[in-house]
């Protein structure tokens, strides 16, 4: 049984919420707090599976606390729990940066909070929470990690003849995505030869927030797709949460990005199965698919169709530095991954495989 760390103001919410993870045979709620002053002592002296935290709190707030915990470099599995989250995306981001794995909106009344649909939600995320693998405090982007980005780029630049053909590189991550999604984006150069793809499990009005902090930090741009808009090599599209991205050729060289709104797939929305299926009538000589972070197994029968059918070289997240070791774990039990790499080292093996201009 999982045990579980309650924190939030509300005396309401606690009972509410803490009524539904006891009522799993899974979970137990074995400690309580409200404030986040409270649960730092807590934190400091117990460790437990998860922590449900939320955000706008008297004496410390959940921000606040995660910076703490952080800077005294206390590891805890945390699940943001607030209404906030649903209101500013910011936060959420600024909460995932913090070391939080994930988040759910939580309704403004104890009323909605007995709805199936929330039960199930909080569930599903705490299970996948509770699971992962503990937040590990380092700088995703040290000079070190610059000067070897550069020497990567430099070597693809001096055998840029030799990667030849039109490609794309398509990436598809979830839990623990956001972050890791820093550490890869960021070292991407502005003259990558290819258009990057992304579907990151996120709802509507969270991924345009994560473009815009990832073109904040990257020298390439980074951008939330829009319907209908032209690939261009040298620019990272992120699906929009919500609606399901494709790719469509309009003619050989020309690509646009096309939403869907068919049901969810694997249990979410957007899914990279259908991103990489659009691919499978695309002229590209060869695709560079990498799987990432994340519960569950999406991506893998999109890419299993997609080899089907095209040239596909396939990158998988080593275990260690998943948060989630699913979809990574997926694809290469499929015997489809070409290669496994550390979360460090992905960038680098994107810039090689896909050349720079």
């Amino acid at each position: 049984m999982k045990k579980i760390l309650m924190v939030d103001d509300s005396a309401l919410m606690r009972r509410v919420i803490c009524d539904i993870i006891d009522s799993d045979e899974r979970f137990q709620v074995v400690d309580k707090a409200t404030n986040g002053l409270e649960a730092l002592e807590l934190l400091s002296e117990k460790t437990y599976d998860a922590v449900v935290l939320d955000v706008n709190m008297p004496r410390m707030n959940g921000l606040e606390l995660l910076r703490r915990l952080k800077e005294r470099g206390i590891s805890a599995k945390v699940m943001m729990a607030s209404t906030l989250t649903s209101e500013g995306a910011k936060i959420t981001l600024d909460a995932l940066d913090l070391g939080a794995l994930d988040f759910i909106h939580k309704p403004t009344n104890a009323i909605a909070c007995r709805e199936d649909d929330f039960k199930e939600n909080l569930l599903r995320t705490l299970e996948v929470v509770a699971n992962s693998k503990a937040p590990v405090f380092d700088k995703p982007f040290t000079a070190e990690s610059m000067r070897v980005t550069k020497q990567v780029v430099d070597l693809a630049q001096k055998h840029a003849s030799k990667v030849a053909g039109n490609k794309i590189v398509a990436i598809a991550s979830s839990t623990g995505g956001p972050k890791a999604l820093q550490s890869v984006v960021s070292r991407l150069p502005k003259n990558l030869k290819t258009p990057v793809t992304i579907v990151q499990h996120m709802p509507e009005g969270f991924t345009k927030s994560l473009a815009e902090r990832l073109d904040s930090i990257s020298e390439i741009t980074v951008s939330e797709a829009v319907d209908g808009e032209t690939l261009e090599a040298g620019h990272v599209y992120i699906a929009r949460g919500g609606k399901h991205m494709n790719v469509d050729m309009k003619a050989p060289g020309r690509y646009v990005i096309r939403y869907s709104d068919e049901p969810s797939r694997e249990g979410v929305k957007p899914c990279a199965n259908y991103m990489y299926e659009s691919l499978i009538k695309s002229a590209f000589d060869e695709i560079v698919c990498v799987v990432m972070t994340g519960m569950g197994a999406d991506g893998t029968k999109g890419i299993l169709n997609l080899k089907n059918e095209k040239k596909v070289h396939v990158i998988a997240q080593e275990q260690s530095t998943c948060a989630v070791y699913g979809m990574p774990r997926s694809i290469v039990q499929a015997g489809a991954a070409d290669q496994i790499v550390p979360l460090e080292h992905i960038a680098h093996e994107i810039i090689l495989n896909a050349g720079v201009i």
